[in-house]
């Protein structure tokens, strides 16, 4: 399938503000440019919270003051390296008010100041915290899913892989599960498309910036864990996007869980881009992922 229109118009309205690629910055030149685009948003919700969970950032969203609310644990994308609870506000208000539950959105450590594993710790050690923490915030301790999109989406099945808490449910938004890069969709798709191989070359290299690591390693790569691991998983719900280096990766990954019986869901949007998930303003397509993954989330959720 061709391009869609609208996001066809979105990266060439990107292409003209004429930013550097993203592998020529610092990181912290790359955080001042996602900053400078960041809108507030302007969906409503009954109320956010800031919490400590456990040592880590959160923020805390409720759809209402029903009690006993599911909590869908959310981890933001950004390579690892940029990434913001206010830059994923339109994103979690949408997700609670969507699927009737709490959203909790974790502030983890980002490299290369804090290289792996710090931010995978942070999540996990939120994780964990929200379980045992639950129902003083008014949520089911029994009734958690996690969630997060590109690098969120690599912590949120490596948190289910590795966390010990029960999860009712994953759901994977192009998550990047093989840090090694070697799939076809990263030569289809290496320029052009928003996110670029060179620019994953780059993030890869602030996460495992420590040395100690490597992209071989399953709790960077969680597509190379062992089938003893990957067989004891929550259902998934695995989303991706035609033209995104990490398009093979992520229905690679979908199909292993299948083949372990691991009940998975893939779904992939024809002719759209990495980072389209989050675009739900300028995207059609972005908010029928958002619904998507509201309506997984509200069936898991059920009791």
């Amino acid at each position: 399938m061709t391009l869609h229109i609208q996001t066809a118009n979105v990266l060439e309205l990107i292409a003209s503000l004429g930013d550097p690629p993203l592998e020529t910055m610092t990181p912290v030149e790359a955080r001042a440019m996602v900053l400078k685009y960041q809108v507030e948003s302007n969906e409503p919700i009954f109320a956010t919270k800031n919490i400590d969970a456990g040592g880590v950032p959160a923020r805390l969203y409720l759809p209402s003051s029903k009690p006993n609310l599911g909590l869908c644990i959310y981890f933001h994308g950004g390579g690892w390296v940029f990434g913001t609870l206010d830059g994923y506000e339109d994103v979690c208000r949408c997700l609670a008010n969507l699927s009737g539950h709490a959203v909790l959105s974790v502030d983890y450590r980002l490299a290369p100041e804090f290289a792996f594993p710090a931010p995978l710790d942070d999540c996990i050690a939120a994780t964990r915290w929200a379980r045992g923490n639950a129902t003083s915030f008014g949520c089911d301790p029994s009734r958690l899913v996690v969630c997060g999109d590109s690098a969120g989406g690599n912590l949120a099945t490596l948190v289910a892989q590795h966390s010990g808490v029960p999860l009712k449910m994953q759901l994977l938004i192009y998550p990047a599960t093989d840090l090694r890069r070697g799939s076809l969709s990263y030569k289809e798709n290496a320029d052009g498309y928003r996110l670029t191989a060179a620019a994953m070359k780059w993030f890869v290299g602030h996460y495992l910036s420590s040395g100690v690591f490597s992209e071989s390693d399953p709790r960077v790569s969680p597509m190379l864990a062992d089938d003893s691991v990957l067989t004891k998983m929550p259902p998934a719900l695995v989303i991706t996007a035609e033209y995104d280096p990490l398009r093979d990766e992520g229905e690679d990954y979908a199909r292993r869980l299948n083949s372990l019986g691991v009940p998975t869901s893939l779904s992939r949007y024809f002719g759209q881009i990495h980072g389209f998930f989050s675009m739900s303003r300028f995207l059609d397509d972005g908010h029928h992922a958002i619904a998507q993954v509201a309506g997984a989330i509200r069936r898991a959720l059920i009791i």
